[in-house]
């Protein structure tokens, strides 16, 4: 196995999401951040691996890569697995679930290539295995090469830890930050999405201000393997890069329940004294008093058909809104529909990539500040 010194780190990326995920691995110091099929590879010893998951907001996922071998049959991946040294990892009284794909190999069984490598584990290290287990180890055979990592996250990171309530269609919190990003934001403006739902960029924006690790409500796999340290890992904890900020981030709804929902969540994620939500309708929505800054607004696509034309004019009136009273302010509209986001008529800058939103294709609309 690697030195522990220097381990592969895998971040996992949203699908059309790896740009603006590799900038954040940069900016926030990762060595040899770089993007690969799938998310951005970095290296590092493991208290980087536990930094990647307290405090980066785009990463779904953390991976560290343990080895990887060549195995053309089973009984040789059996033989491989059986001296891999599992005990440097994991630990025998913690379950593991083990998950295997397989792409152009000779070992093109999964299932039984999986249950070679749970044999492995139970055979030499003891440890149980357990379908419902929160540590997971990955097998994927590609093109004869066997690689194993550990997903050192446990649940994905989109779920913070401190936000339980949930509008319809949420946008999750890893794509929101990403988006964030995209629209050229760096927690030193004002932002206001007047389509909230559950506050879901409002809450990111002003967690971002306010320099709060994303990950600092929760625990995380890592936690339970071989070796860790939980007073470095508390002292890095407490380590916030914590900032001040007089700022306020604005959300609105026309529906009370999602009105609600962002406020709790707000309170949760404590960022309460740096939000505010209030019911009001898009032609409603006016300018803050101060400093220009961002709209972003993630709208109903439609999937059903007969939505297209009320949608047209929900997308119509939130461009004449902007346009005629955010002057100076950025757009940023998120859609799966493009015609719907030039329904807006607002001056939109080239289209960003595509994005997997569960199973949805969206895409980033942008303006420069508007006239």
């Amino acid at each position: 196995m690697e030195q522990t010194s220097d381990l592969e780190i895998f971040l996992v990326a949203t699908p059309g999401l790896e740009a603006p995920l590799h900038a954040e691995a940069v900016e926030k110091g990762f060595a040899g951040a770089k993007i690969v099929p799938g998310g951005v590879s970095c290296r590092g010893a493991w208290p980087e691996v536990w930094r990647a998951n307290l405090c980066m907001r785009g990463a779904n996922k953390v991976l560290v890569r343990l080895g990887s071998f060549p195995a053309v049959h089973l009984a040789q991946l059996d033989k491989r697995a059986r001296k891999f040294p599992w005990s440097d990892v994991l630990r025998p009284d913690v379950p593991v679930k083990v998950e295997a794909t397989s792409r152009k190999s000779r070992i093109y069984h999964a299932g039984a290539a999986r249950q070679r490598i749970e044999q492995a584990i139970t055979g030499t290290l003891g440890a149980p295995i357990s379908s419902d287990a929160g540590l997971r180890v990955l097998l994927r055979i590609e093109k004869d090469i066997c690689t194993l990592s550990v997903d050192t996250s446990g649940e994905p990171l989109h779920k913070r830890g401190h936000k339980p309530a949930v509008a319809k269609a949420p946008m999750r919190e890893t794509m929101a930050a990403m988006f964030l990003r995209e629209c050229g934001y760096d927690g030193s403006e004002p932002v206001l999405d007047p389509m909230c739902g559950s506050g879901t960029f409002v809450i990111e924006a002003a967690e971002i201000a306010l320099g709060l690790n994303p990950g600092r409500s929760r625990r995380f796999a890592f936690e339970d393997l071989q070796g860790f340290d939980s007073k470095a890992w508390a002292a890095m904890q407490q380590n916030d890069p914590r900032s001040e900020t007089d700022m306020v981030f604005y959300g609105s709804d026309r529906n009370t329940g999602a009105v609600d929902a962002a406020a709790t969540n707000a309170d949760r994620a404590g960022v309460a004294a740096h939000t505010l939500f209030q019911c009001k309708s898009v032609s409603d929505i006016k300018p803050p008093a101060g400093p220009v800054g961002l709209v972003i607004v993630n709208p109903p696509y439609g999937a059903r058909i007969g939505d297209e034309k009320r949608l047209r004019s929900l997308y119509g009136s939130l461009g004449k809104v902007l346009m005629s009273r955010f002057s100076g302010w950025r757009a940023g509209i998120v859609t799966s529909n493009q015609s719907l986001a030039r329904a807006t008529r607002l001056p939109l800058l080239a289209p960003g990539p595509v994005v997997d939103h569960g199973g949805t294709k969206i895409r980033l609309y942008r303006t420069d500040p508007l006239p």
